[in-house]
């Protein structure tokens, strides 16, 4: 779970996926849900929830100057560059994504419908594919 930078309940990051990610996030199906976020959900979630680590420090991203200083040598320079990053998972994708603190994220209005199944089976852990966007609002 450190692996992911899931430290607390009701965390969330962005990840890229390749085989070795796949094959953790197999073994840690049981505690944790995921999926594939649209364009929208992201946006939402940096806007909203977003928080810059810059030297250790969990700094709200206010304005465009934090997000220049620090992803600047990648090409980023302001939120919507950071966005289209995470999104299209580009070239500067680990830097973006190490930069953007996990997100703390609310329970799910009227809470967990069955933690201990697996989604498929009518309950929340698991992957979600593209249903993941309705948990994330």
């Amino acid at each position: 779970m450190q692996l992911f930078r899931l430290r607390q309940i009701n965390n969330g990051t962005f990840m890229k996926l390749n085989k070795a990610t796949i094959n953790m996030l197999r073994i840690a199906e049981p505690y944790i849900t995921w999926g594939y976020p649209n364009l929208k959900s992201v946006r939402e979630l940096i806007y909203k929830r977003g928080y810059a680590k810059v030297r250790g420090q969990r700094i709200p991203l206010t304005d465009n100057s934090i997000i220049e200083k620090t992803l600047g040598k990648y090409g980023i320079i302001c939120m919507e560059d950071l966005i289209h990053e995470i999104v299209t998972v580009g070239p500067s994708f680990k830097q973006a994504s190490n930069f953007l603190w996990p997100f703390k994220l609310n329970t799910p209005n009227g809470g967990w419908r069955r933690k201990y199944n697996h989604f498929n089976d009518g309950g929340d852990f698991g992957c979600r594919e593209d249903q993941i966007n309705p948990l994330l609002r």
